[in-house]
């Protein structure tokens, strides 16, 4: 299937008229919060609120990013408005790295500076059964005994999962840079096949760890961080392989040419970060 389609640049910078869709944005997140507050508090309303306000957002991604789609392949975006999409993109990346940095930086004060002081000798009369091990239940003991999570196999199976990945998008890269899309397509679907098999493996771990580990959200410090840095890398799993297949569609539309195609490089970039946090979060987590 190879097909080229012919992309127009408009000679000034396009500026968008009046949209009603940030603020209908910003309603359905509020939504969403307090659901989830209302949910997490025990309130019966507060997982329907919590759908309700999803259903929301994805009503507006779904016809906020189409309005971005039509003005594209229309013609009204030029090189200036391209460079706009990859500052926002870079920018939007950034704040995700801090977002994980903050994260990283709590698992690294709680295991390396709080568990210390917690097991020196000025804390030995308070708690004088209390090992400064990773894994620990707790200076009062009040968490329930759990085992720790090690690196094999899944964790590695999934490190090899996404590496793999990482390979497979840059060569459908270079298959639409070339115009080869039947060959971009099918690289690009093997990208999302294999983030699908990463999910799948780690709700598989989930499961594992709650039923036969007795690892929950709950175990201290350890259960809590593990939860946390998992969970949250999964769910960009998730919002990667969305975007990814949202590519995909395009690039089966006839969308894209050699020369114009950021969706796919944004969408690019935000897996292969996506990549590289999974490498620290494989030694850090699984190893250390």
């Amino acid at each position: 299937m190879e097909m080229s389609t012919q992309h127009t640049e408009a000679p000034y910078y396009f500026v968008p008229g009046p949209s009603r869709w940030p603020l209908l944005a910003g309603m359905s997140m509020l939504v969403v919060m307090i659901g989830a507050s209302a949910w997490v508090n025990g309130a019966s309303w507060g997982s329907y609120v919590n759908l309700i306000g999803l259903i929301g957002v994805l009503y507006v991604l779904y016809h906020w990013f189409g309005d971005a789609i039509k003005e594209s392949e229309s013609g009204l975006y030029n090189k200036r408005i391209d460079v706009s999409f990859r500052w926002s993109m870079s920018w939007f990346i950034f704040s995700e790295v801090m977002f994980f940095g903050a994260f990283f930086g709590a698992l690294f004060y709680a295991r390396s500076i709080t568990m210390p002081w917690l097991a020196d000798l000025d804390h030995k009369i308070l708690w004088p059964d209390f090992a400064a091990h990773w894994g620990n239940i707790g200076p009062a003991g009040t968490v329930e005994s759990f085992a720790t999570m090690g690196p094999f196999w899944i964790p590695t199976i999934n490190t090899a999962l996404l590496l793999t990945s990482g390979i497979t998008l840059t060569i459908s890269h270079h298959a639409i840079r070339a115009n080869h899309r039947s060959q971009a397509a099918i690289w690009l679907f093997a990208t999302i096949l294999l983030g699908a098999i990463f999910m799948g493996f780690q709700a598989y771990e989930y499961i594992h760890a709650y039923s036969e580990l007795n690892l929950k959200l709950t175990s201290g410090i350890y259960g809590s961080t593990f939860f946390l840095l998992t969970g949250f890398h999964g769910f960009h799993v998730t919002m990667g392989a969305i975007m990814l297949s949202v590519v995909l569609y395009r690039i089966l539309k006839g969308h894209f040419t050699p020369d114009h195609h950021f969706a796919f490089e944004g969408a690019a970039w935000y897996w292969h970060f996506v990549d590289v946090v999974w490498l620290g979060l494989y030694v850090v987590v699984y190893w250390l």
